[in-house]
């Protein structure tokens, strides 16, 4: 059986025993029902994952011995998803699913063809959901690197920021992503537009900056699958499943 992760944000040192409590420690006892010797998890989501034992229970919190600590790095060859905002749930379901597969950064993008938009105030609290959405994949899928969630971009700064690296999915385009090749290490962001679909003026934009356009085969995936079957052929194809 794997062992649960949980995040835990104090220090992890082997031999040590911690207090897993609030809502960590109350889904560890009261709905996961952790007991006495059984196996754990637990990663602050950023640099530090440890491995221990349960050694008492309360109904609200854990108490954990550490018996092994190691420090996370990101792989020589990395993926991001670039999401644009959808109509109700589908781009909370592309991140899900992205952080499940290994995404080590999301970033919101307000494309031009966007139902949902996202205004100041809507902005923190889109941040806010999408970093406990990716949180609660990233645990489910036991992957104690969790994604880091950017703040929203506008087609304009995405733009600025691109490079040869982006893979803009776009069903017309003449490269499939069967021929792209993926450099050995580095950071690789996959573009995904909205219901609607990436505007021509979006895509020549893209272009210009750097951006290449892939297609997935002849058929036309949604928003909140695109990413998802992107990332899983380049993974596998790169050896990340290996």
């Amino acid at each position: 059986m794997v062992e649960p992760l949980f995040r835990f944000d104090g220090s992890l040192n082997v031999g040590a025993v911690v207090n897993l409590d609030g809502a960590e420690g109350h889904h560890a006892a009261s709905v996961r029902r952790m007991r006495v010797g059984e196996a754990i998890q637990l990663t602050n989501g950023k640099d530090t994952h440890s491995r221990g034992v349960v050694v008492a229970v309360s109904p609200k919190s854990l108490e954990v011995r550490i018996d092994s600590v190691e420090k996370l790095a990101t792989p020589a060859l990395s993926f991001g998803l670039v999401q644009a905002l959808a109509k109700g749930d589908r781009d909370e379901l592309a991140i899900q699913a992205a952080t499940e597969l290994g995404v080590s950064r999301i970033t919101p993008w307000q494309a031009e063809r966007s139902v949902s938009r996202w205004d100041a105030a809507k902005s923190a609290k889109g941040v806010e959901r999408w970093t406990t959405i990716t949180a609660e994949a990233a645990k489910q899928a036991t992957r104690p690197l969790f994604p880091v969630v950017s703040e929203p971009v506008s087609s304009k700064s995405l733009a600025a920021s691109m490079n040869e690296n982006y893979l803009i999915l776009d069903p017309t385009a003449k490269l499939s992503i069967v021929d792209w090749t993926a450099p050995a290490e580095g950071h690789i962001e996959l573009v995904v537009g909205p219901e609607g679909g990436i505007s021509e003026h979006e895509l020549e934009l893209f272009e210009s900056a750097g951006g290449v356009r892939v297609h997935l085969g002849e058929g036309i995936l949604r928003t909140s699958t695109a990413g998802m079957a992107a990332l899983a052929f380049l993974a596998g194809r790169n050896g990340l499943w290996g």
